[in-house]
């Protein structure tokens, strides 16, 4: 098992990793809409933050030389299940015709105040 801080991404905010790498998988810890430069929340709403979401997953990936296309699962959180059309939107443009599992779940609250965070588990191999 390896244990994976990738610079890119924002600090954690918590005593967890970014990832753990596992044989061919890397199991990604979810991701929340923090600015990597200051560690503050970006936007307001939940399409500012789901941008910078996907951002900050692809920092992960990218430290491991993965990015979207190795995705095999993803889990939505959403504080509120109103904003799924905005998020599956942006879901969608991040994604493209790669189409992971996933799940998506309303949450009574998240991580400083977020509106979204979504974690998610990779493959090094196809």
């Amino acid at each position: 098992m390896e244990i994976i801080n990738a610079p890119a991404a924002p600090a954690a905010v918590g005593p967890y990793s970014h990832a753990v790498r596992l044989g061919s998988l890397l199991f990604c810890s979810g991701q929340v809409p923090l600015s990597p430069e200051d560690g503050k929340l970006v936007g307001e709403t939940v399409e500012p933050q789901t941008h910078q979401v996907f951002a900050n997953i692809k920092a992960v990936l990218a430290s491991q030389g993965l990015s979207l296309d190795n995705v095999v699962k993803t889990t939505v959180f959403l504080q509120s299940m109103s904003d799924f059309p905005a998020m599956n939107a942006i879901y969608s443009e991040h994604f493209g015709s790669h189409k992971p599992a996933r799940s998506t779940v309303e949450v009574a609250k998240l991580p400083l105040g977020a509106l979204v965070e979504i974690e998610c588990i990779a493959a090094f191999e196809g």
